[in-house]
């Protein structure tokens, strides 16, 4: 196993450092520890480090991992099949990765359902690139309209992916835009960075950052839990 308490340590002290050097309140920035394909006592070692939030991608995974921790706050960050929405509404603090009326529907229906108002994010495929997914910058404020009028859904911010292998400036201009689209709508959360691209990401606005591997280490895709 990594030293993840010391990794975690590492990685919020250069995440607050980062953004007080952009003149920014450290406290405005949250570390969303990406815990997917790792096992419970990964996260519980973060979690003794002082981490609170922690992403996944894998709904299944989501929902066994919150119902050993639910202390934790949870956080959906890829993407999101509608038949496999209720697995995580009701045990999810926020959604990162809404694409589409269809399922913003069923989020709405699941959460109705739960007595719950889910909190989402829009995720925007700046870049335009087939393999990632997302609405075009052109779709936004068509599916912001539609979600605004779901009763059990809660819009508070935007999702992007950066180009991997990218240069600094480069990853810039994919953020500078996303903050840019996030203000003229009034929505203030802006979950954008990992771990190649944090920095940057701070730089142009994030309010939340994921990171896995500098804190558990590189992914085992072998790793599965039922259900």
């Amino acid at each position: 196993m990594p030293d993840i308490k010391q990794n975690y340590l590492s990685v919020l002290e250069s995440v607050r450092k980062t953004a007080a050097e952009c003149g920014r309140d450290p406290d405005d920035v949250r570390l969303i520890a990406v815990s997917k394909t790792k096992p419970v006592e990964y996260v519980r070692e973060a979690a003794a480090a002082g981490a609170v939030d922690f992403g996944e991608n894998r709904p299944q995974e989501l929902a066994a991992k919150s119902a050993e921790l639910p202390e934790l706050r949870w956080h959906q960050i890829g993407q999101l099949q509608k038949n496999k929405v209720r697995h995580i509404v009701g045990h999810c603090a926020l959604i990162h990765s809404v694409e589409s009326r269809g399922l913003a529907l069923e989020i709405d229906k699941r959460a109705k359902n739960a007595g719950v108002v889910q909190d989402v994010l829009i995720q925007v495929n700046i870049t335009g690139e087939e393999t990632k997914s997302g609405v075009s910058p052109d779709e936004l404020d068509g599916l912001l309209d539609y979600i605004k009028q779901l009763e059990n859904v809660n819009p508070i911010g935007l999702m992007t992916i950066s180009i991997a292998g990218s240069t600094p400036d480069e990853n810039r201009a994919v953020f500078a835009r996303l903050r840019d689209m996030a203000q003229e709508r009034g929505l203030k959360e802006l979950s954008m960075g990992m771990t190649h691209d944090y920095a940057e990401a701070i730089e142009c606005g994030a309010t939340m950052v994921r990171i896995g591997t500098a804190i558990f280490g590189a992914r085992d895709y072998s790793h599965k839990i039922n259900g």
